[in-house]
């Protein structure tokens, strides 16, 4: 009885596997990159104007708004 390519057999690397994977990045790699002087000026414009800036929450903003800073107060 035969192992289909996606089981594994638990003894190394599937090639199988490995060799699709890299074919299908091959092929997604072509086909986007006709895309690229589209989508790069879009990512940026989204960033501008869209996109809002993350909150970067640190340890310190987190002891001065729960009121446990080091001189009690």
């Amino acid at each position: 009885m035969s192992t289909k390519v996606a089981d594994s057999t638990g003894y190394g690397p599937n090639r199988q596997m490995s060799v699709f994977g890299y074919i299908m990045a091959g092929v997604m790699v072509i086909i986007l990159l006709p895309l690229l002087p589209v989508l790069i000026p879009a990512y940026v414009l989204w960033r501008v104007f869209v996109a809002e800036e993350p909150v970067e929450r640190s340890f310190e903003t987190w002891r001065r708004d729960s009121g446990r800073s080091r001189n009690g107060s």
